[in-house]
């Protein structure tokens, strides 16, 4: 006869373990009833284009950011005395702060773009269509706040380029009647700079963050958990009912792998790619001639547009006011106004307030695709004013002083005869273009729609 023998101790171990977490399991399910509210929702169908991961991209860029800028707070000095040496310090001698660095930077450009990327894909196929107003209003709300947390982080760094920048922002600030002086004074505590860095560190790692941390997963995950999502006319059965793959295993699946692609990719760009410099910028010198590189893509149709309109200056009872600053402030609000409205706007003159779940093709709607197409060429245009500059005068010293120190390289200089018609070209352009784009592309779409 056999004598039983004792199971041996790691046998005895993960037998033992899976019952202590089905026991856990149970008893956590009992008093809060994950099983019948996960079920479901790991069931719920997600569509298989790629176009539909762009959003992706952006939520894990956003995750980098989040990891990395955690990091460089811990190095960042804000006080206006030491904050430059404190970047230079970070980027050449902290053990990987440059890399880190650089991974924040990529970050914060691959988060923009996806954004970009995602609305246009959610415009020109009608995805913020009824029932999904909210959810592009609170997109229109996260594209805007990207772009104030990224020129708030460019500014931190505190060399001659963000100062520069920062100057910009005074002059405007000056420029608003009666009010102007108060508002440049509350913003940088006195005289420029002032204690601004300060106030900017305190918005660009607490405020605006905060603010992001709470829209993004109502933007992202909470409201498209709770609608229907939307599928392309090829694949879809009917406008009620649409098709896809379950969210566990096969969305969970992409997501993962393209939460991979995306930290690989911005991880690559890190390594091989170097951005912002600051070194070779130098500290902020009041005075002193800012770098000639060019401003980074998504804060170039600010600068550009203020290189265009011209210094019109009116005299009224006393002060002199400049329009041609406040212009392109103003060309921002009214853009961001309309898209935020967008869906409402379109729903008023088009006359269609049906739930669609169903994406149009750009050539199904050509007014809306060659609208979408107008606005781009727009900001492309203004966007151009600033891949060009005027090359610096020669510098020449007083007798028995040192020679200037030689002008930063540019990236593209022209004459200043040339320059003047490339401007007036330009100013042209941004009101011709953005027409004939329209007039091409909806002749476009309607014939390829007929």
């Amino acid at each position: 006869m056999a004598t039983p023998t004792k199971p041996k101790r790691q046998p005895r171990i993960i037998v033992g373990s899976a019952k202590a977490a089905v026991g856990s399991a149970t008893w956590l399910d009992d008093r809060l009833p994950f099983g019948r509210w996960l079920r479901p929702q790991l069931r719920k169908l997600f569509p298989s284009h790629w176009s539909f991961l762009l959003g992706e991209l952006a939520l894990y860029s956003f995750v980098m950011l989040v990891l990395t800028g955690t990091f460089l707070t811990l190095f960042y000095k804000p006080n206006p005395d030491v904050a430059f040496e404190s970047v230079v310090e970070l980027s050449l001698n902290v053990r990987g702060g440059l890399l880190v660095r650089q991974l924040h930077h990529w970050s914060a450009m691959v988060f923009v773009l996806s954004i970009v990327a995602h609305m246009c894909r959610v415009f020109f196929t009608g995805a913020y269509r009824r029932p999904r107003e909210l959810t592009w209003m609170l997109g229109v709300l996260l594209f805007a706040l990207a772009l104030f947390e990224a020129f708030l982080g460019f500014t931190l760094t505190a060399d001659q380029l963000a100062m520069a920048g920062l100057r910009q922002v005074q002059g405007v600030l000056l420029s608003v009647p009666l009010i102007g002086t108060y508002l440049s004074a509350f913003t940088f505590d006195g005289e420029f700079p002032g204690q601004v860095l300060p106030r900017l560190f305190a918005l660009h790692v607490l405020l605006v963050p905060g603010i992001l941390l709470a829209v993004v997963p109502l933007h992202g995950l909470i409201l498209t958990w709770r609608q229907k999502h939307t599928e392309r006319r090829a694949t879809a059965v009917s406008e009620h009912q649409v098709s896809g793959g379950p969210f566990f295993p096969y969305f969970a699946v992409k997501n993962g792998a393209t939460a991979l692609f995306t930290i690989g990719f911005i991880a690559l760009l890190a390594t091989f790619v170097r951005v912002n410099p600051v070194w070779e910028h130098g500290a902020y010198q009041p005075g002193g001639q800012p770098p000639s590189a060019q401003p980074f893509w998504y804060f170039g149709v600010l600068d550009g547009a203020q290189r265009l309109v011209p210094a019109w200056e009116i005299a009224v009872g006393g002060y002199v006011l400049q329009p041609g600053l406040w212009i392109p402030p103003l060309i921002l609000l009214a853009f961001f106004g309309a898209l935020f409205l967008w869906p409402f706007i379109e729903r008023r003159y088009s006359g269609d307030g049906e739930v669609h779940h169903l994406l149009d093709r750009p050539s199904q709607a050509p007014v809306r695709t060659a609208l979408g197409v107008a606005v781009i060429t727009f900001f492309v245009t203004l966007w151009a004013g600033t891949w060009v500059s005027v090359a610096p005068p020669a510098m020449h010293s007083a007798p028995g002083l040192p020679p200037p120190p030689a002008a930063p390289p540019a990236l593209l200089t022209v004459p200043a005869d040339a320059y003047g018609v490339i401007v007036a070209v330009l100013r042209v352009a941004v009101f011709v273009l953005p027409v004939v784009a329209f007039l091409v592309t909806r002749a476009i779409c309607r014939r390829r729609s007929a």
